[in-house]
């Protein structure tokens, strides 16, 4: 099961509609706010979810009235509305595939909070994504392929999510590394390209965020 969790950051509903006519989800989730985005887009919420603190009331009434299920949640709580959804999300029977909409906004605070919920999928190895109209974020702990006609840009960069990365190898890029160390605060992983077709990330200990990204 693909599933598909709308937020309450900014989303561009030109590029989320191209995304989308790629990924075929089976469960979509309506995040608080999200609930407007998710319109916009045509997409009908199986949950909506949150402490509805931002979205319009209307709106949610409608939603209400056409049957669709509702998860209240007190706004003094101690997960943001995102990760309750997240965590909802990885715990539905079946769940192969998350991508969130709207995770990437205006506070950075609550980005990078979504970035960090990311790690409870990788530790259930289900693979998770935050997208945008400009970037692709994933987390990863364990190597991988990347193939120039599905990346979401030109640019791929690795940056450290633990203290170090170890044995880090990349072969078919612009800027290759062989059994090399990342360490966080160092931008050493960032804005490489792929050189070829295809190229390889292979790396020992630690985890990555992989950034696919477009100007």
């Amino acid at each position: 099961m693909k599933i598909l969790i709308v937020t309450g950051g900014d989303v561009d509903t030109a590029s989320a509609a191209g995304f989308l006519k790629t990924y075929d989800s089976s469960y979509v989730i309506a995040v608080d706010g999200g609930l407007a985005s998710a319109d916009l887009l045509g997409l009908t919420p199986d949950l909506i979810i949150g402490d509805f603190d931002t979205v319009d009331g209307d709106l949610l009434e409608t939603y209400k009235k056409a049957g669709i299920r509702l998860e209240t949640h007190r706004p003094e709580k101690d997960a943001t509305d995102t990760e309750l959804a997240f965590s909802y999300a990885l715990d539905l029977p079946g769940a192969e595939e998350i991508v969130i909409l709207g995770a990437l906004g205006r506070r950075f605070d609550h980005a990078l909070g979504n970035l960090h919920v990311l790690i409870q999928g990788l530790r259930r190895q289900i693979p998770c994504r935050i997208i945008d109209s400009h970037n692709s974020v994933c987390l990863l702990d364990r190597g991988r392929t990347f193939r120039r006609e599905e990346l979401r840009g030109t640019y791929i960069s690795f940056i450290p999510m633990t203290e170090q990365v170890t044995g880090v190898t990349l072969t078919g890029f612009k800027y290759p590394l062989k059994n090399a160390v990342l360490l966080q605060g160092s931008s050493l992983g960032i804005s490489n390209e792929l050189s070829a077709e295809a190229g390889t990330l292979s790396f020992e200990t630690g985890i990555l965020i992989c950034v696919e990204a477009k100007d």
